[in-house]
C-alpha cells in the first residue's frame, strides 16, 4: 500500500511524522511524494494556534477535493485536542488520529482504509495515554531535514503552562526520554552521516525535571553528548527562560561541536504581562540572563520570540517590551500576535487587544529589529567559518558553483542563510570553511 504524508508545523511535529513513516515502512506501507499514487494521504496537523489550526483544514479541504476517491487521515496536535469535535465537524476526513501513540498509525491506517462507517465518532482513533515505550526506530527514521541535518527530541510534553499555550493539553505533561536513549539517537544519526544534531522540546531547560524533582539534566546530555567521536554540531533549540541551567554554559565552552546558540522565548519585557502569561522573569532578569550567557561565551547567538497583543497589554507595556528589544540586542526575533486559544487560562482574559493593534505593534517590533540582526551579523564579516552545506543552487555552465548553508549563528528554516560562492562542487550534508565577504540583508556570503 502507498500513502502521501503532508508534515505540518514545528519541527516537534516534523520528528512525530518521520516516526509515522518509521512506523509504517516497518508494516511495509511505501511513502510516495505524489498524493496522486498513494491510498492514504496523512494531513500531520498543527493545532498550535488558529491560524496553523486553518492551515490544517484547509489541507484535507483541499485533498478531499483533489482527491475524492482517496482515504484522509487527520493526525497530529489538532485531531489530538480536537478529535470529538473534528469528527462531527470535519467529515472530509476519513479518520481522526492523535499523537499519543504514534505506534498506532499502521492500525489506524487500516481503519481508515475499511469501509465507511456510518457514525461520526467511529472515525475517531485518538488513543489517550503516551505509551512507557520510548520513541521508535531511534536513529533509522526517514529524515525529512535538509542534508545533514536531524532534529532529536529528547522530552515530550511540557509542565510550564503558560496562560497563553495549549501545548500541556494537547501534548500532555512532561516525559523526558531516557539520557542513555537519546545518546543512542546521536551516535546512530552520526553513523549514518548526520552533521548537526538538533536537540528539540517544549522545553529542553525542562528535561529530566520529571525524574530528578526540578533538577534539569540537560548538562548531563552535554556532557554525555560531548564524548562522542567525531566532527559535529549539537544545537540547543527552545530552551525557557524561567529555568535555564546555567551549568551548560562550561560545558558548551569546552567543546566547539556544542554550538554557542541559545533560543531563549522571552515573549515580553513587561514585569506585568510576564506574570499574566505565568513566566517568573522579569525584563531585567532576563537581560542579566544574557549578559552572563554572552560573558561566558562571547561568540553566543541568541534568538527569541515576542507576543504583542496579550489581553492587557497597554501601551505602557508595548513600549517595555521595545526598551527591551534595545537593550537586548538579539542576534534573532520571531514576533507573533496572541492567538486566542480555547481551553487555556488567557482566554477568558481581558481586556482583549484588537487584533489590529496586536499587529502593528508585531510589525513595529520587526521593523525595529531589521537594523540590530544586521548589526550583528556584521560581526561575522571578514571571518573565516565553518558552515554546513544544505543545497545547490547554480552550478556550471553558470560562471561558478552556489550552494545554501548556515552557519552556527543560524538554526534551520528560522533564521538566515549563508550563500556560498565555490569553483569546485561541494557536497550537501557536509562541512566547508571560507571567509565570509558580505551580508546581504539577513543573508551572508562566503567565498571557500
Amino acid at each position: 500500500m502507498r500513502y502521501y504524508l503532508d508534515p505540518l508545523g514545528c519541527a516537534k511535529n516534523q520528528v512525530d511524522a518521520e516516526t509515522l513513516m518509521a512506523f509504517l515502512r516497518e508494516a511495509s506501507w511505501v511513502s510516495v511524494e505524489d498524493p496522486a499514487q498513494a491510498q492514504l494521504i496523512i494531513v500531520n496537523s498543527c493545532g498550535f494556534i488558529a491560524k496553523a489550526k486553518q492551515e490544517s483544514i484547509n489541507a484535507v479541504l483541499k485533498y478531499r477535493k483533489t482527491y475524492p476517491d482517496k482515504k484522509i487521515v487527520l493526525a497530529g496536535c489538532l485531531a489530538q485536542g480536537y478529535a470529538q469535535e473534528l469528527s462531527e465537524a470535519l467529515p472530509e476526513a476519513d479518520l481522526i488520529f492523535g499523537n499519543r501513540d504514534l505506534a498506532k498509525i499502521t492500525q489506524a491506517a487500516s481503519l481508515a482504509l475499511a469501509p465507511a462507517q456510518s457514525s461520526a465518532s467511529s472515525r475517531v482513533f485518538v488513543p489517550r495515554e503516551r505509551p512507557d515505550t520510548a520513541l521508535p526506530a531511534l536513529g533509522r527514521r526517514p529524515l525529512l531535514s535538509l542534508p545533514g541535518s536531524a532534529y532529536v527530541k529528547i522530552a515530550e510534553g511540557c509542565d510550564n503552562h503558560c496562560t497563553f499555550c495549549a501545548i500541556p493539553r494537547i501534548r500532555g505533561p512532561l516525559r523526558s526520554r531516557a539520557l542513555s536513549e537519546v545518546v543512542a539517537e546521536c551516535r546512530e544519526l552520526l553513523d549514518r552521516g548526520i552533521k548537526e544534531l538538533c536537540l528539540i522540546g517544549q522545553d529542553l531547560a525542562s528535561y529530566g525535571t520529571d525524574r530528578t524533582g526540578g533538577r534539569s539534566e540537560l548538562p548531563q546530555l552535554l556532557q554525555a553528548l560531548s564524548r562522542l567521536h567525531g566532527r559535529f554540531w549539537v544545537r540547543l533549540l527552545y530552551l525557557h527562560p524561567d529555568k535555564f541551567p546555567p551549568d551548560i554554559l562550561d560545558i558548551i565552552r569546552g567543546d566547539p561541536r556544542l554550538l554557542p546558540y541559545f533560543d531563549l522565548p522571552f515573549q515580553h519585557g513587561a514585569s506585568k504581562i510576564l506574570r499574566a502569561m505565568n513566566r517568573r522573569g522579569t525584563g531585567a532578569s532576563y537581560l542579566a540572563l544574557m549578559q552572563g550567557i554572552r560573558e561566558t561565551l562571547p561568540e553566543a547567538t541568541i534568538r527569541s520570540t515576542f507576543l504583542t497583543g496579550f489581553p492587557g497589554e497597554t501601551e505602557k507595556d508595548f513600549q517595555g517590551l521595545l526598551d527591551f528589544q534595545e537593550q537586548a540586542q538579539l542576534d534573532w526575533v520571531g514576533c507573533f500576535t496572541y492567538s486566542r486559544e480555547e481551553h487555556t487560562p488567557a482566554y477568558s482574559l481581558k481586556p482583549r487587544i484588537p487584533q489590529d493593534l496586536a499587529q502593528a505593534r508585531k510589525e513595529l517590533i520587526e521593523t525595529r529589529q531589521v537594523p540590530i540582526t544586521e548589526k550583528r551579523l556584521d560581526r561575522f564579516l571578514g571571518r573565516t567559518l565553518e558552515a554546513l552545506v544544505e543545497e545547490a543552487v547554480q552550478s556550471p555552465p553558470e560562471q561558478s558553483y552556489v550552494y545554501l548553508a548556515r552557519l552556527m549563528c543560524q538554526a534551520p528554516e528560522v533564521d538566515g542563510l549563508t550563500c556560498i560562492r565555490s569553483d569546485t562542487p561541494l557536497v550537501p550534508g557536509t562541512f566547508v570553511k571560507g571567509r565570509i565577504f558580505a551580508r546581504q540583508g539577513f543573508d551572508l556570503h562566503l567565498q571557500t
